[in-house]
């Protein structure tokens, strides 16, 4: 039931406040029209007896405390889903500003999601091949899964998320019919939206790729609805369309700033830098949303990109993402100094639910020693390094000296690709076995010898 409202007690920046309301309900949508006929869209942030706090997704500049009227629409923020989506580009409130008009759909779907029971909850199995070798050799995406880019300022994350875009692909079946990608922009520039228009435009893949941009000049407050907008797009797709949803949502530091943001202006008691207390349960709302139904042939595969501030990994936003998701994939600075693209630091990077969607059946038998010796490895790699800096690489072992070896061949043929290489996964075993040859067969302690006299030959 609609109710209309003429009077506010107080504007204060995109916040307004009403008193004197009857039957709102939390989170329900608001429309705000000034005095000279402007509308714009809020949300119920806040309910105190018969007071209401509203959040408004645009500017309250020149809004009077009278004559402005307020119509709560008595029902959450929806947004129209159809299969028309994909190849579409929308704001973050979930309208069309590519040209194409309106989505008519008989359903609009809460942005807010669908609960989700845990036991109806299917283990995620099976890969998404991303065509970088140090992901899905080290790191697999598997199908379903949560796995966060932890990146800072000025590192190539978009690079890395434009070329997922572009190359994603789901390797163990035929064809790509049911595999489309979600992608959201939160709180970036005008440039780097046009870069990710023109970089999909480029590689074809528009068609499959639905886009939710919040640029940085819009409105903080849109930043919040944005990554839901695109995760209730990713649902519907997955759950009643049977695709299989890739969610790419960059920048989730920009998310949380309008979070602190929204919790100063209601005035609510700060936590650690001034986040809001409940940051970990908003974020664990976002990210568990990821995951597969039993029964439902679709499933939803979320990587957020977050920068973080000061490359600093224990800041609360990356350091309570840790904790939600599956593993992390890590960008180090120190490669990207060294000219390495995509500059992935393997050893703090894990992919937790690597070990059950790769190996026979999924990826090749050799996958997991492969893997385990080739962290092995490198970590003893990092070692020798500061070894060298002390004594000086001449007064190295020999065996040190090939330790020193495998490590620049590594960075520069297994990690480093260019932006348009895309390798297949028997590609990216194959150039680890010929660095496993640098090494002495001796060292080679996490590989079967089978698989030793099958691969290295």
């Amino acid at each position: 039931m609609k109710r209309k409202y003429l009077k506010l007690d107080k504007v204060e920046g995109s916040i307004i406040e009403l008193s004197n309301t009857h039957s709102i309900g939390y989170s329900e949508i608001a429309e705000i029209e000034d005095q000279f006929g402007n509308k714009m869209v809020g949300r119920v942030i806040k309910i105190d007896g018969d007071s209401v706090v509203v959040q408004v997704f645009g500017s309250t500049m020149g809004i009077a405390t009278d004559n402005t009227k307020v119509t709560f629409k008595g029902k959450p923020f929806e947004i129209p889903l159809s299969k028309e989506i994909l190849g579409r580009t929308f704001d973050g409130i979930g309208r069309p500003m590519d040209g194409g008009g309106d989505i008519y759909s008989e359903k609009t779907y809460n942005v807010n999601g669908r609960p989700i029971n845990p036991v109806s909850r299917e283990y995620p199995r099976n890969y998404i091949q991303t065509g970088i070798s140090s992901i899905d050799g080290l790191a697999t995406l598997i199908r379903g899964q949560k796995l966060p880019i932890f990146s800072g300022a000025g590192l190539p994350h978009n690079q890395l998320a434009a070329q997922i875009v572009r190359q994603a692909k789901i390797k163990s079946e035929s064809g790509s019919d049911n595999f489309s990608i979600i992608f959201a922009a939160i709180g970036v520039k005008h440039d780097e939206a046009f870069y990710f228009q023109e970089t999909f435009r480029k590689a074809g893949v528009l068609d499959r790729v639905v886009m939710y941009i919040n640029y940085a000049d819009d409105p903080i407050m849109e930043r919040i609805i944005t990554p839901r907008c695109a995760l209730t797009a990713a649902e519907y797709l997955a759950y009643e369309e049977n695709q299989h949803v890739l969610v790419i949502m960059t920048d989730i530091t920009s998310y949380g700033e309008a979070l602190r943001e929204v919790s100063s202006l209601r005035e609510e008691v700060p936590s650690r830098r001034g986040y809001p207390g409940y940051l970990y349960s908003d974020l664990a709302e976002l990210y568990e949303r990821a995951g597969m139904i039993k029964g439902k042939n679709g499933s939803v595969t979320l990587i957020p990109i977050l920068t973080m501030p000061n490359d600093d990994i224990t800041h609360p936003i990356p350091d309570l993402t840790g904790y939600i998701t599956e593993g992390q994939l890590v960008l180090s600075r120190d490669l990207y100094l060294k000219g390495i693209y995509p500059p992935i630091n393997v050893l703090p990077s894990l992919s937790r639910l690597m070990k059950d969607g790769i190996g026979e059946g999924f990826t090749r038998e050799d996958h997991p020693e492969v893997a385990n010796q080739l962290f092995s490895a490198y970590s003893k790699v990092q070692d020798i390094r500061a070894l060298a800096q002390i004594i000086g690489e001449d007064d190295l072992s020999e065996r040190d000296q090939k330790y020193l070896k495998f490590g620049d061949e590594f960075e520069k043929r297994f990690v480093s690709q260019s932006f348009t290489e895309n390798r297949d996964m028997m590609e990216t075993l194959d150039i680890a076995w010929d660095l496993l040859k640098l090494l002495p067969r001796e060292e080679l302690d996490r590989l079967d010898q089978k698989l030793i006299e099958k691969y290295m030959k």
